[in-house]
């Protein structure tokens, strides 16, 4: 496979698939920067596990590759990679007898590869004040255990929208499910983490689209 001319920094995720189709290596490299560290903060909270989820992320990559020539663009690169990587986790929670709760504490991998920041740290601020910032310091621990604690099928939901930014229609598409159930889900999710938060002493709320609020 040849490494391929160069790539323009506007080029699209399925552009970039395509060239990668065609033999340009240095597309595939470009979505494995842009994409590494959402899949996995995805791939973590799903199976519990860090070691486990270092291994589904590469096994969703080496997927990516040998089902390059099957890619079509009949929808967004995300939704198909976030199929393989849904599908990957299932299979290896199936494998496993255990599962345990994804540790706030855990780094999530950046996007040149480094271990990054840790994986509550995902969660942006909702203002720059000393105030806001010690509330979500206080904060994101304690969200953390709250979503360990939702059923998988909300979990998912909520990583997939909160921390990798996918649409409700590409979520649909990924868990195979109507567009309405995702949307339900995310508010069952929405509604447990308030009401988690509640248990753990937290006076605070969570907006529609999942952003933390000081109360």
């Amino acid at each position: 496979m040849g490494t391929g001319g160069s790539l323009a920094p506007e080029t699209s995720d399925e552009q970039l698939m395509l060239a990668f189709q065609a033999g340009n290596a240095r597309a595939f490299d470009a979505l494995v920067r842009k994409h590494r560290a959402p899949v996995f903060n995805f791939i973590l909270r799903f199976v519990g596990h860090r070691a486990r989820a270092e291994d589904v992320l590469q096994e969703t990559w080496l997927k990516v590759v040998r089902s390059a020539r099957e890619y079509e663009p009949k929808a967004r690169f995300t939704t198909w990679l976030y199929t393989i990587a849904r599908n990957l986790c299932v299979d290896s929670t199936r494998k496993e007898s255990y599962r345990q709760a994804t540790s706030l504490e855990a780094p999530a991998a950046g996007a040149d590869g480094d271990e990054g920041r840790p994986l509550g740290e995902g969660l942006p601020d909702a203002g720059a004040s000393p105030e806001r910032g010690a509330h979500n310091a206080r904060l994101r621990p304690l969200l953390e255990r709250a979503l360990s604690a939702l059923p998988e099928e909300q979990r998912e939901v909520f990583v997939l929208r909160e921390y990798s930014g996918i649409p409700f229609k590409e979520i649909a598409e990924v868990t195979g499910v109507s567009e309405n159930t995702v949307k339900s889900r995310m508010r069952y999710a929405l509604e447990g983490l308030r009401r988690r938060l509640g248990e753990l002493g937290v006076d605070g709320d969570l907006s529609e689209d999942g952003r933390t609020v000081a109360g």
